[in-house]
């Protein structure tokens, strides 16, 4: 009986998540390195090698999946990425990235935005857009 109890506690929580980055199909790179990741979600590299405009998308802090991505992928805390964030916006030296409601404004908006680049649970991915690598 104890177990069934636990078995049902457990299917109760949310699934883990898996977070992945993703980026809109045309956008010539399938792998990035973890500084270049990290560069890119600080708001301190602006521009893909080919030159195209990097727009990121984010999802709220205390999204599971934006929690996920920071801490697993990033090795950051969200803290962190929000502290620099609003250095930059407050003083004038940058900007904060776009935030989106929910996985399947993010997969639309990086999906018809050129130069995106955002993240999503696995389950979430379509063809819409395209998984990179973090190496």
């Amino acid at each position: 009986m104890l177990a069934l109890g636990l078995l049902v506690l457990l299917s109760a929580l949310p699934a883990s998540a898996d977070p992945m980055l993703v980026a809109h199909p045309a956008v010539d790179t399938h792998e990035v390195s973890l500084n270049t990741t990290r560069l890119i979600f600080s708001m301190q590299l602006g521009q893909w090698p080919d030159g195209t405009p990097v727009r990121v998308f984010v999802l709220a802090d205390d999204s599971q999946v934006h929690r996920a991505f920071s801490k697993d992928l990033l090795s950051l805390y969200p803290r962190q990425l929000r502290r620099v964030w609003d250095r930059q916006l407050y003083s004038g030296t940058g900007q904060a990235p776009e935030t989106v409601a929910d996985e399947g404004e993010m997969r639309s908006k990086v999906g018809s935005t050129p130069g995106a680049i955002g993240y999503l649970s696995s389950e979430t991915i379509d063809d819409t857009v395209q998984v990179l690598t973090i190496r």
